[in-house]
């Protein structure tokens, strides 16, 4: 393409136009790092400018490119943010804990990422998959799920504190949860279903 495009560039140069690569070149010269697009029509046709080409960002979306004591133009331009996002390096099934191992950094187009995205391998490390995830996802926080502390039909603690008092009794699960997460869970007792929230050794907390 690059071969193909130097005839191209020297036919426009010869017929008195200015390249369309060079208004491209001077319209992310004044993109902040350089690091963006510039959509310019291929088939522009503005008069050769005996001088170099000026340009200036006129707003936040669009770069004024300007020959000296003649013609300027607007080009929109999209300047690229990188951000470091967590991918996978292989496929994971749905219900499968994360390993460390599968899991690497890159840098992506932050324009080009849909939703939040996780930016630490730690945060997905010894996570479950929610679904199966194949290789090259960019896990986002909905992706995964805390390991299971609780199963359903597991017989747990049922916790509940107030003013300094604690009290506990049994109660069986009714759903599969993590730390952090709610879960439904039957009283033994009075066989009333409430719901709480899983703690870090597995009682389910709950408000009086």
């Amino acid at each position: 393409m690059f071969l193909l495009a130097l005839p191209m560039t020297g036919a426009l140069a010869a017929a008195g136009f200015q390249p369309v690569d060079s208004i491209t070149a001077a319209a992310l010269s004044a993109v902040p790092g350089g690091q963006g697009e510039a959509s310019v029509d291929p088939a522009l046709r503005m008069p050769a400018c005996p001088q170099p080409l000026q340009a200036r960002q006129a707003t936040a979306g669009t770069v004024e490119v300007a020959c000296p004591d003649g013609w300027r133009l607007y080009v929109p331009v999209r300047q690229r943010r990188s951000q470091t996002v967590v991918v996978l390096a292989r496929g994971v099934a749905a219900g499968e804990t994360v390993p460390a191992e599968a899991l690497a950094t890159e840098q992506r187009d932050a324009a080009r990422i849909a939703g939040a995205a996780l930016s630490d391998p730690a945060q997905a490390a010894g996570r479950i998959a929610r679904r199966t995830l194949p290789a090259g996802t960019v896990l986002a926080p909905g992706d995964l799920a805390a390991p299971r502390l609780v199963r359903r039909g597991d017989t747990v603690a049922l916790v509940s504190r107030a003013g300094g008092v604690e009290v506990r009794v049994a109660g069986r699960a009714l759903g599969d949860a993590g730390a952090d997460e709610r879960v439904a869970v039957e009283n033994l007792s009075t066989r009333k279903v409430v719901q709480g929230r899983v703690g870090p050794g597995g009682e389910v907390l709950v408000g009086r």
